[in-house]
């Protein structure tokens, strides 16, 4: 939990989003549920980490805060603001205080657009800086990120994979927001690439003092960079913790299942992983109960008939489970 220091920076309350689902001849069918009512809150200077299997929401989730696609209901209040009901015209003057870094970061840099005119874009949309001090902005931009002004007239092809993310870091980071979505930003990255990103990260969010929804399926990262972890399963969060507290004290055994598949270099501190039998439920179709109920290990008749409430265990940490072990 963070000190009286912080505040809440943005708050997330039972956030909904669907897609329709189409079968055949393009006849539209019963929507498909991608986020069914996550609730968290982000701290100023904070980062809440997000992870879960491919397909749990994390992503949609992450879009929805930014209005990338469209919530079916919920409220997303940022700054007092609640994000959701803002016009289209008043939404775009607030994107100036929101991020976004992605996973792939060539997708996200256009490849006809030299690196120059990519981190100008953002100040002259919004009609912030030009000329020298234009020019000045930008050169420190990608100072701060590890580049030099010899990167600028380059475009992002001649570049590593390493660079091109702290390009788009730099982009995200241009116009100095509150929050930044990052989903899996060094995922597409080698190892020992991925180790100095996730730094750079860290060191310029405690310089910037911005706040991150980090999402990933690495826990491993999470660890590293959070400071509270959340826990997706289809669409729901079944788990929300401080990062300490969580890696201690799992209490959703779906988060014991993944923490056990960690990789250890110790063979004493080793533990045999817990092997979740059964297939992921669809999410077009997702189980009665408790969503998990269908792979969990410890299930009780109730799972299958009662979907878990959300509870608190302690001062900071919640879990939707009917006996979480302790």
């Amino acid at each position: 939990m963070s000190s009286g220091l912080n505040k809440t920076l943005l708050s997330v309350e039972d956030l909904r989003v669907s897609f329709p689902s189409r079968g055949f001849f393009l006849r539209e069918s019963k929507s498909i549920s991608a986020v069914a009512g996550v609730s968290f809150t982000v701290m100023e200077g904070h980062t809440l980490g997000l992870v879960g299997e491919s397909g749990c929401g994390k992503t949609t989730t992450g879009m929805a805060i930014l209005r990338l696609v469209k919530a079916e209901s919920g409220r997303v209040i940022f700054k007092e603001r609640d994000l959701l009901e803002m016009p289209e015209k008043e939404v775009r003057k607030w994107r100036r205080h929101l991020g976004a870094v992605f996973q792939d970061p060539y997708s996200s840099l256009n490849p006809r657009m030299m690196i120059k005119d990519t981190l100008e874009e953002p100040f002259v949309i919004f009609h912030l800086a030009r000329g020298n001090e234009l020019r000045e902005k930008v050169e420190s931009l990608l100072h701060l990120v590890g580049l030099s002004r010899e990167h600028l007239y380059r475009y992002p092809h001649e570049f590593s994979g390493g660079q091109r993310q702290r390009i788009a870091i730099a982009r995200a980071l241009a116009l100095e927001p509150s929050f930044v979505v990052m989903d899996e930003p060094t995922s597409a990255l080698d190892v020992s690439v991925q180790a100095q990103i996730l730094n750079l990260i860290k060191d310029l969010q405690q310089f910037m003092n911005v706040s991150l929804l980090f999402i990933s399926h690495d826990l491993s990262v999470i660890k590293y960079i959070s400071h509270r972890v959340g826990v997706m399963y289809l669409g729901k969060l079944v788990e929300e913790a401080p990062k300490n507290e969580f890696f201690k004290n799992p209490l959703h055994p779906y988060s014991r299942a993944l923490l056990s598949a960690i990789p250890t270099p110790s063979l004493k501190e080793r533990k045999k992983p817990i092997v979740l039998k059964g297939r992921v439920p669809s999410i077009k179709e997702p189980p009665l109960g408790c969503r998990f109920h269908t792979r969990c290990p410890e299930k009780m008749p109730r799972c299958q008939e009662e979907e878990p409430k959300i509870i608190r265990i302690g001062a900071d940490h919640t879990v939707a489970c009917f006996q979480p072990r302790r």
